[in-house]
């Protein structure tokens, strides 16, 4: 009888001490996938895509990063090049539709932007994707923000933020342009992004409590992929590495004679998504607004650790 009920303790004592760890390990597992979701950042792209090479190459990445919870990418214009068509948003727009399509994801919403840039300060040029911005910012839970990248004009964010004021403590600005000196802080407006809607940038600059983060092309164009490189990993791939490396080889560079055969390319796009999924491998710092904006600071992003992003990137597109 002593023996059978030693016995029956002992399993009795196992089995609570099973349950329990059973019970902790399960507890970690969804506190760690709790963190995990927590950590994920709410993005909406807004890109010139058929702009450019890098445009492609970013909005690729941004849809394998993990860390984000990718809601739309929505097409901008970019009436000053000289390549331009007369509507140039749904140049971009078929782009980002054919990317989706090949890389077969869903749940992302593809909105149309504004193919004009604003003509008034303070009247915004409403489109569908404005909305969608609008309309995801509303979505924000107390405390969280809607991470909206401008890879292009500026056109659709600022629409949306003279369209619904309301929005902007929801929001999180990160814009790629300007020229920018940090020791002199000294701003060069006169860049490709920025120019395709100057009075869409004095709208951001001049929104005193928006939180606006700048990739200048200053600080991205150190960030440089090699033909030979993008044909290590892409090349006889189908699919979007495929669509990828045509790009790539078929878009026409108007900007430089140097470089003809494009050895290299500045990949200035995909710098702002890897600086968001990593802020590690960006050195961002406040700076006082151009002296024609309204005084405020905002952060502007002075060095990027070009070997680690490269890294990330590739790491990212490994399995396409």
């Amino acid at each position: 009888m002593t023996l059978f009920k030693k016995s029956y303790l002992n399993n009795s004592v196992k089995k609570m001490i099973f349950h329990f760890f059973n019970g902790l390990l399960l507890f970690c597992f969804l506190n760690v996938k709790a963190q995990d979701t927590a950590k994920s950042i709410d993005v909406i792209i807004d890109a010139d895509t058929a702009n450019e090479v890098d445009d492609l190459f970013a909005i690729v990445s941004a849809i394998l990063q993990p860390k984000f919870n990718l809601h739309a990418i929505s097409s901008a214009q970019f009436h000053t090049s000289p390549l331009a068509s007369e509507n140039t948003v749904m140049e971009s727009q078929i782009i980002n539709e054919e990317i989706i399509r090949l890389m077969d994801v869903k749940g992302i919403a593809l909105p149309l932007g504004s193919n004009t840039p604003l003509k008034e300060y303070g009247k915004p040029a409403p489109s569908e994707a404005s909305r969608v911005i609008i309309e995801t910012a509303h979505q924000m839970k107390e405390h969280q923000k809607l991470h909206v990248v401008i890879l292009g004009s500026t056109t659709n964010i600022a629409s949306a933020i003279l369209e619904d004021p309301s929005i902007i403590p929801k929001l999180k600005v990160h814009y790629l342009g300007f020229w920018h000196t940090p020791d002199t802080n000294v701003y060069n407006k006169k860049e490709f992004n920025s120019g395709n809607d100057p009075i869409a940038v004095e709208v951001l600059l001049n929104t005193k409590t928006l939180d606006l983060d700048v990739m200048t092309a200053t600080t991205s164009q150190h960030l440089i992929f090699t033909k030979q490189e993008v044909n290590r990993h892409l090349k006889n791939k189908k699919g979007v590495a495929s669509y990828l490396i045509n790009r790539w080889e078929t878009y026409d560079r108007w900007w430089t004679k140097e470089d003809p055969k494009k050895e290299k390319w500045v990949m200035w796009d995909v710098a702002i998504i890897e600086a968001l999924a990593s802020p590690e491998l960006s050195t961002i710092q406040p700076f006082a607004t151009p002296p024609e904006n309204t005084k405020r600071s905002i952060g502007i992003h002075t060095q990027i650790d070009v070997p680690a992003m490269k890294a990330n990137f590739w790491n990212a597109l490994k399995n396409l």
